[in-house]
């Protein structure tokens, strides 16, 4: 899977929050809402590049274009946490484990809720 630069990233939560599609008015009203002034050329840009990339289809509907993401926020997450531990940790989740564990870079109520996890999943 290709890499995604960050301003294309911010429009895949876009659809990805939207149920995984969305029109181009919809992802420049969220943008408004969330004060990015990118003008249109910029998404159109973007979008464009994403489609290239395999991350979005379009669909057309008039005049109006639908933007569909082709892989799920999970699937992009999913790579992207094993890329990072490939890259970072040689592989070795536990090495992550251990360096989220002993940095106190979790929070108590976040290794709560990862031992309720460990707790139901194995149940």
């Amino acid at each position: 899977m290709q890499q995604i630069s960050e301003s294309e990233f911010i429009l895949m939560k876009i659809i990805w929050k939207n149920g995984g599609s969305a029109l181009f008015s919809k992802i420049m009203e969220e943008l408004e809402q969330e004060e990015n002034e990118w003008k249109n050329n910029t998404v159109l840009t973007l979008l464009s590049r994403l489609i290239g990339k395999n991350f979005l289809k379009v669909h057309k509907i008039g005049r109006r274009n639908e933007y569909i993401a082709v892989i799920t926020e999970t699937e992009y997450q999913t790579v992207q946490t094993h890329g990072f531990i490939d890259k970072v940790y040689a592989g070795n989740v536990k090495n992550l484990v251990n360096n989220l564990l002993c940095q106190d870079i979790l929070t108590e109520q976040e290794w709560k809720e990862i031992e309720r996890f460990w707790k139901n999943k194995n149940e």
